[in-house]
């Protein structure tokens, strides 16, 4: 995918996963709708899935890791070499990158886990994933040994490093990391964001400090976030894409706004 921003006239955003439909069989569905929440009450969606709905956090996890294994996979066909490098940190986003290594393995990739957090601080269904991964040996290390070992550059990044819930600038370690991301990237690597790219506001669209992922596309979860049509946010998210979770539309309904088109969004 070019690491370009969308033309005059064309959506910033895409709704859809990427199919494997062949291009002449019929459409037999009308595109979803397209929603916009906000940050607080994205996460409250995913506790009223959980709790309201009985559908078990780590199955949205899942969910999740197979919309971004489909962007992977679409973003790997256009990539200078197949590694993958998978920048992981404290929280679900990590989880997802975890189960998303899962998949890609099971597909005869072989991606590698870069992580910030030590493996002992890691919980729930993070915890869960990184288990798994740990017993298929899928390699893993920590981003100081990782960043001192001369890498050489991966083909597909993925940010996994920190959600929705950042709060302050990204520092020490993983903001080197970012660096060293952000770098590759200018010299052709591609970057897929978790959500939303890590040291960015998904509710106001302005960096939260100077480390920021510099992304080629943004897999964003659910809905799109308030603050992606911030003109400061175009920098970072690259090309926007929404994947579903198989949250429950009356959440949605209820959480966020139903839009049409994107300019719609400023009325």
């Amino acid at each position: 995918m070019p690491d370009s921003h969308p033309q005059p006239n064309q959506p910033p955003f895409r709704a859809q996963e990427p199919s494997s439909r062949p291009a002449n069989h019929p459409t037999e569905h009308p595109a979803p709708p397209i929603y916009e929440i906000s940050v607080p009450n994205a996460r409250l969606l995913d506790q009223r899935a959980t709790t309201d709905y009985a559908i078990p956090s780590i199955l949205l996890m899942e969910n999740a890791a197979i919309g971004l294994r489909d962007h992977a996979l679409d973003m790997l066909t256009t990539t200078r070499s197949q590694t993958i490098l998978i920048a992981t940190g404290p929280g679900n986003n990590a989880g997802d990158g975890f189960a998303l290594a899962r998949h890609l393995h099971n597909l005869n990739h072989r991606p590698t886990i870069v992580m910030t957090t030590p493996p002992e601080q890691i919980t729930g269904d993070a915890k869960t994933n990184l288990t798994i991964i740990t017993k298929m040996n899928i390699p893993t290390i920590d981003a100081q040994t990782y960043l001192e070992s001369d890498p050489p550059q991966p083909g597909l990044i993925i940010d996994a490093l920190f959600g929705t819930g950042l709060t302050r600038p990204i520092e020490g370690l993983a903001a080197k990391l970012i660096a060293q991301l952000n770098t590759w990237k200018t010299r052709g690597s591609q970057i897929l964001a978790v959500d939303t790219p890590s040291g960015l506001n998904p509710q106001t669209g302005e960096p939260i400090g100077d480390a920021v992922i510099h992304a080629t596309r943004t897999i964003t979860f659910a809905a799109l976030k308030e603050g992606y049509r911030a003109i400061e946010a175009q920098p970072y998210l690259g090309q926007v894409h929404i994947t579903p979770l198989a949250i429950p539309i009356e959440l949605l309904d209820s959480l966020g706004r139903q839009i049409a088109h994107p300019q719609d969004r400023d009325q």
